[in-house]
């Protein structure tokens, strides 16, 4: 395999740490780049929303042969009330990103979501969003629209300016490490409130696939020797293990050791996808993706990264 150099912004989130732990462990020399002011290794503080910081890093740490492009604003109530964060990061900091690669050439990976389907009722496979009208999968929040902006932006560049990048659209990824905050996943909500015995809600009728990070983070890393310019990837677990939301609650109750007197069911939730069938074809095609652990497992070794995180052994 040959060493790559490569950056990741967004590094020290969630996804972005599994991957770069991944990338790094493959051989290839990785740059993180984040928010955060520490003191890693083969780390630089930039906010991609400002052009100067992200030319900085280009200047002090590049060349990079691949930029994996992760560094957002998450989530869909997140993007309602902190939506100038919203817009200046998703679109303005891809906007950047795009300039910048015009100008030095390299490949890029951009993390759109699965969002970008909307409230599409058929099967979510990756050209459903060149052959539908837009108002036909009825993208419902400013986060959806914002990713669906950044891989227009993304494709308009390589018609452009020939540039060379991989979308990828990410489904429900979860595990250990990812801290709880009001506007996460539904399985880091479900764990960190039946852990600190706090009541949740669950919608009935809801369906959903989820990805161990694990799994996410090989598959992402796979991309550098199997890139082609302009595709776009549902990355996503098993296809056989989408389950009703309160079947994926039920086993976060097991994993915590505790009865479902904490939760209330409601009907369908408002403005929400009911259900969400991907299909992940061709990334297991292209990419090899190869998802392994099985809910129940990832959901347990969840649950103990959580208890050790918030110390309540």
């Amino acid at each position: 395999m040959e060493t790559k150099k490569i950056l990741v912004t967004g590094g020290s989130g969630f996804i972005g740490t599994n991957l770069v732990n991944e990338l790094r462990s493959r051989g290839h020399e990785v740059i993180a780049a984040d928010l955060l002011n520490n003191d890693r290794e083969d780390y630089v503080r930039t906010d991609v929303r400002y052009y100067r910081q992200l030319e900085r890093t280009f200047e002090e740490t590049g060349p990079f042969d691949y930029v994996y492009h992760l560094a957002a604003e998450y989530g869909r109530w997140n993007g309602e009330a902190y939506y100038e964060n919203l817009w200046q990061t998703n679109v303005i900091g891809t906007k950047n990103m795009l300039r910048l690669q015009e100008k030095n050439d390299f490949r890029m990976i951009f993390f759109s979501s699965a969002e970008v389907y909307g409230d599409y009722t058929g099967k979510m496979s990756e050209d459903v969003m060149e052959n539908n009208p837009i108002k036909d999968t009825y993208q419902m929040n400013d986060y959806a629209i914002s990713k669906w902006d950044g891989e227009l932006m993304c494709m308009n560049s390589a018609k452009m300016f020939g540039t060379e990048t991989v979308r990828v659209r990410p489904v429900n990824c979860y595990g250990p490490g990812e801290r709880y905050t009001p506007y996460r996943g539904f399985i880091p909500k479900f764990i960190y409130l039946a852990l600190h015995n706090k009541p949740y809600t669950v919608f009935k009728g809801h369906k959903r696939i989820i990805d161990y990070v694990g799994d996410t983070a090989r598959t992402f890393a796979n991309i550098v020797d199997n890139f082609i310019p302009g595709e776009a990837y549902n990355i996503g677990g098993n296809q056989d293990w989408e389950m009703d939301i309160k079947d994926y609650s039920d086993l976060v109750l097991d994993a915590v050791g505790c009865d479902d007197s904490l939760v209330t069911y409601e009907e369908a939730e408002p403005f929400t996808t009911k259900v969400k069938t991907i299909d992940f074809s061709k990334s297991i095609r292209d990419l090899k993706h190869d998802p392994k652990v099985k809910p129940k497992e990832g959901i347990q070794k969840t649950v103990d990264w959580m208890k050790w995180y918030y110390r309540l052994d």
